[in-house]
């Protein structure tokens, strides 16, 4: 049997990510391939950066995309921020933490983990007793969406926190940036990742990232080499900081970077604000219809964030069945409960393309008929 080239069904993608990609991103992938050191592609890396730092917020020269997913951030950060015995304070309040709290461990870090019950916000006070009773501690880590839960907790107040004690900051923001406010030189963060394929709506495969100078300092100044060659920033430096000619590091996802840059175009066209208000409003009509079909959350009013929604499966509802149903009938993907929450959470997605009223209405419609 000859084999044919795959044509993938059409779907509405209301999960945890990947998000709905438009077709004007799409056909942005779609155009010629260049050499990544080519001086067109190099001017579009420029841009990208600029453009990135719109996204966080932030003036920081060391903002650009890891050539791989949102996990590949996370680890960029630790593997340069942490070095053999610095002790880590990890903010864990869902799935997340815990893969900090790995990062940490495997590059010979010490992780002190202050747990959060899953589906609330990080507790401030135990970051402060934490700080207090590990006064040589290097790092916090916190998640400032926690795409496990749909819980949003506040990296303002814990970078300060961790800026009273000595201490720098990190901070995942794979589901928050362009979703719910985010200003990172406001905020003072030192490093800070994210994942293209969530609020931004590309194609999975990039991390967006940015360092502060204090952090860049920490990296430049490490004891020890970075355990990772690839994500060794003071090689990737070269290749993205500063403008016009770059040295060669690795060959970059080229057309994935064009689809990027194409995100970033359209968030700067609508604004970020208006980007931060869009997704909250959306909220807000997706919990109405929800309420109406006798629907709770996992996460407290005041604490959800609007992109990613947990909700509880209704009593008596088939978990896998109802979801595989909403797949194979309604073309409508929603997101599984991970970790602790499997089996007793759906968590449904308004973000970036797809946080839009017609598939609002699509998801309530095809809800109300599966369960």
């Amino acid at each position: 049997m000859k084999d044919k080239s795959f044509i993938p069904p059409e779907r509405v993608l209301m999960g945890p990510g990947p998000s709905d990609v438009s077709q004007r991103i799409l056909d942005a992938m779609a155009r010629p391939t260049i050499g990544h050191l080519d001086p067109a592609f190099i001017s579009m890396m420029d841009e990208i950066k600029g453009l990135l730092q719109y996204a966080f917020q932030t003036k920081n020269d060391l903002t650009f995309a890891v050539s791989a997913p949102g996990m590949a951030g996370m680890e960029c950060c630790f593997a340069n921020l942490v070095e053999t015995e610095d002790k880590v304070i990890i903010a864990k309040n869902g799935f997340f933490g815990e893969r900090m709290k790995e990062n940490v461990e495997r590059f010979g870090g010490v992780p002190i983990v202050i747990d959060d019950e899953w589906g609330t916000k990080v507790d401030l006070n135990k970051i402060q007793e934490a700080l207090k009773q590990h006064s040589d501690a290097k790092i916090v880590a916190s998640v400032h969406a926690e795409t496990s839960t749909g819980a949003l907790t506040d990296p303002e107040s814990i970078t300060k926190l961790a800026h009273d004690h000595g201490c720098l900051s990190i901070v995942d923001t794979v589901t928050g940036l362009a979703g719910v406010p985010l200003k990172v030189d406001d905020w003072n963060i030192d490093a800070i990742y994210s994942g293209t394929q969530k609020c931004l709506s590309a194609s999975p495969g990039l991390s967006p990232i940015s360092f502060s100078e204090r952090a860049k300092e920490k990296i430049k100044n490490r004891k020890s080499k970075v355990k990772s060659w690839f994500l060794d920033l003071n090689l990737i430096m070269s290749y993205w900081e500063g403008e016009g000619g770059r040295s060669y590091h690795h060959t970059a996802p080229i057309n994935a970077l064009y689809g990027l840059h194409e995100a970033l175009i359209i968030l700067k066209e609508e604004g970020i604000e208006n980007s931060w208000k869009r997704h909250m409003e959306n909220h807000l009509l997706l919990r109405e219809g929800l309420e109406k079909l006798n629907i709770s959350y996992l996460v407290n009013k005041e604490d959800r964030l609007p992109q990613l929604n947990a909700i509880y499966i209704p009593e008596g509802v088939n978990d896998l069945e109802s979801r595989q149903r909403l797949l194979n009938d309604f073309n409508l993907e929603i997101g599984a409960g991970l970790g602790v929450l499997a089996g007793k959470v759906w968590r449904i997605g308004l973000m970036g393309h797809s946080s839009k009223k017609e598939n609002i209405d699509h998801c309530l419609q095809s809800l109300a008929q599966v369960i």
